[in-house]
């Protein structure tokens, strides 16, 4: 088991605690391994009838991936030909799809910063999930601002937003606040923080046969401050489904570019320092997404994920957000105008043959 997850069982309630706060419970392949591992454990377990996710800080349920890893280990051998890449893909993506499926409640309680990999162990499951976000909740994929596309079945949850949410999420990397969370899709219930203590009481205590009514009963009265806040997807709704209905980047930033709100001004500048290729392989993989099974878009995402570590341009985005820390990256190509389609192709050929493909034993 990895020190930064704890897990325990009570009140038949599975508890897992993310641990690592100077990390921003950033995942390590040992936390990826450790939840894999208790989530397996606890799957046939009669004694275990609920499942509840969260950390031991305030400031963050969990901000991704372990970036400063990728690029360790990315920039060790050549074209990012990295057994430990292969394994902590391989194996995150594996565990998104377990939670996807997983048989019991699955509860994620997303208390300040939950981005990248924090997502995908968050969103992942249907049925049978429950997510809760507070005042403190700090939301986004924010990928294409290091040279990576919104993975860990990012193609999937975010196609899947009303009308072009997603896109717009996708393509800036922007962070939401609760209320935008709930109107986007990504989240179930409002539990204002001073509540937590309150609420872990509850699971504590509760007899009640199903877990995530009990929550959401308990929730009730605090819904009326999420839906006071401020909410800028449904302010600007009109004009994300307008301006990122587009199947090009160029076109939508032909569109945003000629729009002088200021909202589409904004939006515009901001595009313009993520990077160009990785925003056009985040709207084919979006594109895709739509219309594909979860284990469909996991397998795809796992091979475009190896694609890009090949091509370097995530390694040249954390070494310019976390590395050197210029916040200069030197994209590659540069500029919009310059990605051909031939270039965004290369992300979804496939790697390896089906039959050996990393993530070739997911169900549909």
């Amino acid at each position: 088991m990895s020190e930064f997850v704890r897990t325990s069982i009570q009140n038949h309630i599975g508890f897992i605690t993310l641990d690592r706060p100077k990390a921003l419970n950033s995942l390590s392949l040992d936390m990826v391994r450790a939840i894999t591992s208790t989530l397996l454990q606890w799957k046939d377990d009669a004694d275990v009838r609920a499942v509840f996710i969260h950390s031991s800080s305030e400031k963050a349920f969990c901000a991704g991936g372990d970036i400063r890893f990728f690029y360790d280990v990315g920039t060790a051998t050549p074209q990012g030909d990295s057994a430990l890449l292969e394994d902590f893909f391989t194996e995150e993506y594996a565990l998104n799809h377990l939670i996807h499926f997983y048989p019991k409640p699955y509860i994620a309680l997303m208390n300040g910063v939950v981005m990248g990999g924090g997502m995908g162990i968050a969103q992942a499951g249907a049925d049978c999930r429950l997510r809760i976000v507070t005042e403190r909740t700090k939301m986004a994929m924010p990928e294409v601002n290091i040279g990576l596309f919104p993975d860990v079945g990012g193609g999937y949850f975010l196609s899947r937003t009303p009308g072009q949410i997603g896109t717009y999420l996708g393509l800036t990397g922007e962070i939401i606040a609760a209320a935008d969370a709930l109107y986007a899709g990504l989240a179930d219930v409002y539990l204002p923080t001073a509540e937590i203590p309150a609420l872990m009481d509850l699971l504590l205590s509760t007899e009640a046969a199903d877990i995530r009514r009990a929550i959401r009963d308990f929730a009730a009265p605090f819904a009326a401050q999420a839906e006071a806040a401020n909410c800028k997807l449904a302010e600007q709704r009109n004009k994300i489904d307008t301006l990122f209905k587009g199947n090009s980047v160029a076109a939508i930033a032909a569109a945003l570019n000629a729009d002088s709100d200021a909202f589409a001004q904004q939006t515009l500048a901001v595009m313009e320092k993520r990077s160009p290729l990785l925003m056009c392989v985040t709207l084919e993989q979006l594109r895709r997404g739509a219309t594909m099974s979860v284990a469909d878009c996991l397998r795809m995402e796992r091979t475009m994920v190896r694609h890009c570590f090949r091509h370097g341009e995530v390694l040249e985005g954390v070494r310019a957000l976390v590395v050197d820390k210029d916040n200069m990256p030197q994209w590659n190509p540069a500029h919009l105008s310059e990605v051909v389609p031939e270039l965004v192709n290369r992300f979804f050929v496939q790697v390896w043959p089906e039959y050996s493909h990393p993530l070739r034993y997911l169900g549909a």
